[in-house]
């Protein structure tokens, strides 16, 4: 496990690399990754029960992750190879042809780590449903984590998926909310309004936490409650309050950074903010 000051350390780190790929692919989405990067890497380096010596689709004997807003790909990529999944210098790859890091994640090439190919919006839910119903039915003790987006969640399959967890007692599911406020179109409350989010999961007999998706402590806190409702036979979903494009002043808090890369000099003005710690790719 890592301390919090070493986890801050990686996600600076994850987050110039995710700055940095998107600038050289001139396409892709920097603000939800930046905004879910501190998710992420407590979540590989401090949460799951995974090996990337070791690891296999079939997720045998560990914990699987899947990325249900699949267009979130730039963070994902990223702790994969600070994880060691595969070589850092790949992440220069990104959505580049024949590349294994497509601009959604995709298994076509046998990329490490990835579980299942995502990217078309609510559809990841329902997929680490079933691998949570299958470790269930297979006597396994790991956990399956998935990530969601608050403007994903206007999908009606994430709340089949929610009913089918709850349904089939799915206690070994962590779902995860990242709740930026924000989508391709807008703030979230002016496109669908979805909230109250807490409401919602809570009728549909979800446990639910509540918590800062960009404070390490409170994540750490919030994946130990998860993880204390093992054997109440309810599936736990995590809201995560984030900021969009957190940690580069220019990108924070708005949905025009949602699909949009920056510009060669707009990239070294992020990396003044962020400090390299582990070495760029």
């Amino acid at each position: 496990m890592a301390t919090v000051n070493e986890l801050k350390s990686i996600a600076s780190q994850v987050r110039r690399d995710i700055v940095r790929m998107v600038t050289a692919a001139k396409s892709g989405h920097p603000g939800g990754s930046l905004g879910s990067t501190d998710i992420m890497t407590v979540l590989f380096f401090n949460e799951m029960k995974q090996d990337p010596k070791t690891w296999t689709r079939d997720a045998k004997g560990q914990d699987a992750f899947i990325l249900s807003a699949g267009h979130m790909a730039p963070v994902y990529y990223s702790v994969l190879a600070r994880a060691g999944y595969f070589p850092k210098e790949e992440l220069g790859t990104l959505r580049k042809f024949g590349s294994r890091l497509q601009g959604h994640p995709s298994v076509e090439r046998g990329l490490p780590g990835i579980f299942l190919p995502s990217g078309s919006l609510g559809q990841g839910l329902a997929a680490a449903a079933g691998i949570a119903l299958g470790k269930k039915l297979d006597n396994e003790d790991n956990n399956v984590y998935v990530l969601c987006g608050d403007g994903e969640s206007e999908e009606g399959e994430i709340w089949e998926s929610g009913m089918f967890a709850v349904h089939h007692k799915l206690d070994n599911l962590i779902a995860m909310t990242d709740v930026n406020g924000q989508q391709i179109d807008g703030p979230t409350s002016s496109v669908a309004a979805i909230a109250p989010l807490n409401e919602k999961w809570k009728a549909f007999g979800w446990n639910v936490i509540e918590a800062e998706g960009n404070d390490i402590d409170a994540i750490i806190q919030a994946f130990a409650e998860a993880k204390a409702n093992k054997g109440s036979g309810k599936p736990t979903m995590i809201l995560f309050k984030t900021e969009m494009g957190h940690g580069v002043d220019f990108m924070a808090g708005t949905h025009k950074w949602h699909g949009k890369a920056p510009s060669e000099e707009q990239c070294a003005e992020a990396m003044k903010q962020l400090e390299e710690t582990l070495g760029d790719f």
